[in-house]
């Protein structure tokens, strides 16, 4: 099967789960839940590739075991989030939805849409890994998949501590500045764009494997520009007011890094 069938295939499956989400999200009136079918995604994208492509069983294996680990974990923890709270929709969805106003259940369903979009678009790596033959692994390789163990351990432990301290009624209006969060803003963003580095690492050997470096850039693009970091911090501003920006004073906006005082730090 062609590299191009097998797009086309994700691409018809990440969008029809989506639009089943997107009725769902309207019904329940909670966009929220986008965020954790699109990590979801990536499981079915790695479900897909692992039963259709032609590449290297080991390898095949390999990336598609990694895809459906890290797309599980974090749709899981996601999930965790959203559904605890169907009934509260997270800021930044209930900006857009006061900024779309009238045409927001439109704008949603191609909002949802586009996710599917991107999910594909980002799984560049995977199509390239899966459908690489070449008989033996590159060293590189070994260092993608090392690099991806790191990434999967700190973006797990940097959710798991942000989950623990907002678990605690103590802490409701605090700025979580505790583990990774105390050296880092946003710690789990960190790790996930070494995440995507890494499926890019594992992927650059493979024929064409230079395309695989679109998706950290993209998800750094995302992470900086659109829906991550700005939109988490603007939404922390309005929350949680002059302590969260006393914390941007003191601590990295993203690589974890030492403490400083008295001036906003981004490194």
């Amino acid at each position: 099967m062609s590299v191009f069938v097998l797009i086309f295939i994700c691409l018809v499956v990440c969008c029809l789960v989506m639009t089943g989400v997107w009725f769902w999200a309207e019904k329940i009136g909670n966009a929220g839940v986008v965020d954790v079918f699109w990590a979801l995604n990536f499981p079915v994208i790695g479900i897909v590739l692992y039963f259709l492509a032609n590449g290297l069983s080991l390898r095949k294996e390999l990336i598609c075991s990694m895809v459906v680990l890290a797309g599980l974990r974090l749709g899981l923890h996601l999930g965790k989030r959203v559904f605890s709270h169907l009934n509260e929709e997270e800021g930044r969805y209930l900006q857009l939805r006061k900024e779309w106003a009238a045409h927001g259940s439109r704008n949603f369903f191609w909002f949802f849409q586009f996710q599917a979009i991107s999910n594909v678009v980002l799984a560049i790596p995977f199509f390239l890994i899966a459908m690489n033959t070449q008989p033996e692994i590159h060293f590189l390789e070994y260092i993608g998949m090392g690099l991806w163990c790191v990434a999967f351990v700190g973006e797990a432990v940097a959710d798991a501590q942000l989950t623990k301290f907002k678990s605690d009624l103590a802490n409701k209006g605090e700025v979580c500045a505790v583990g990774l969060w105390s050296c880092s803003r946003h710690p789990n963003y960190f790790f996930q764009s070494l995440l995507w580095t890494s499926y890019f690492l594992i992927a650059v050997t493979a024929p064409l494997g230079w395309l695989a470096v679109l998706s950290p850039l993209i998800i750094l693009y995302l992470l900086f520009r659109v829906t991550g970091i700005p939109a988490t911090e603007e939404q922390a501003l309005r929350s949680k007011g002059e302590k969260y920006r006393m914390y941007q004073k003191t601590t990295s906006v993203f690589i974890p890094w030492f403490k400083k005082k008295n001036r906003v730090f981004n490194p």
